[in-house]
């Protein structure tokens, strides 16, 4: 099987400081990638590479086989390839609606639309209402109320679906659960899986090393900045995964190129 996604060489330095040293990366169809690393092992600068936020210096991304070079996260956006950050950038204020379509408003037809630049506001509504529920994300009441109004589970779940419906290739997720209570989490956990079941393949960036090997089909382990092994969760532990990481433990040979 040929991956979805997959890098070669990745290099960037900021001055002296090497953040991506000759990266390799695969993620494959319909599968959760997770990727882990220390602070500082240059995973975020991975993924940003990958999501068009910087520009490798040297290498090759190429995805569905075909080389590409995103300039910008939109143009990723554009080759379907959607991330949720951190921040999750949102804005507070704005309904449910208007984050879901945020930069992707749909006009209406006809003139309205074309000149007078008016939204299609039932449709996004639909459109918005139609995601959540497929998610099961419908105890959110009204579409229309503000971001601010809902916990940080359903803010979540909101990001969650919005790069869910137009990650047509590819879903990013930094630290989904970073922020969330033990209910919320799992709600998110729950989550990824059902994106995934709708043959998203998803790639999960986290420090919460039970939440990776509940819901990794393989483990990506980055340490000074390349990859230094892929490992299967159903044949390492945790504490493996941890001393990999950390440099306490010899990668496995056999997975090295895994």
């Amino acid at each position: 099987m040929e991956p979805i996604l997959k890098a070669r060489n990745l290099v960037k330095r900021y001055g002296k400081v090497v953040a991506l040293d000759h990266c390799d990366f695969e993620l494959y169809p319909g599968e959760i990638l997770a990727v882990i690393g220390d602070n500082g092992a240059g995973k975020s600068t991975l993924i940003k590479a990958l999501s068009g936020a910087v520009q490798a210096d040297a290498g090759e991304v190429t995805l569905d086989g075909k080389p590409v070079n995103f300039s910008s996260p939109n143009d990723a956006r554009h080759a379907g390839i959607e991330t949720v950050y951190q921040t999750l950038a949102m804005s507070p204020a704005l309904s449910i609606t208007d984050n879901m379509f945020m930069g992707r408003e749909l006009r209406r037809p006809g003139i309205a639309g074309s000149i007078f630049r008016k939204l299609d506001r039932p449709a996004m509504e639909k459109f918005a209402r139609d995601k959540l529920s497929e998610l099961g994300l419908m105890t959110i009441q009204n579409i229309n109320q503000s971001v601010e109004t809902l916990s940080g589970g359903q803010r979540q779940g909101v990001a969650v679906a919005r790069a869910a419906a137009f990650g047509s290739k590819v879903v990013i997720l930094d630290e989904p659960t970073a922020a969330l209570g033990v209910k919320e989490s799992r709600r998110v956990l729950e989550l990824i899986q059902e994106v995934r079941s709708r043959g998203i393949p998803i790639i999960l960036i986290s420090h919460n090393m039970p939440h990776v090997f509940e819901v990794a089909d393989r483990i990506h382990v980055h340490r000074l900045g390349k990859r230094l092994c892929v490992i299967d969760p159903k044949e390492y532990t945790m504490s493996d995964a941890v001393a990999f990481m950390t440099g306490a433990k010899d990668a496995p040979t056999e997975d090295r190129a895994a």
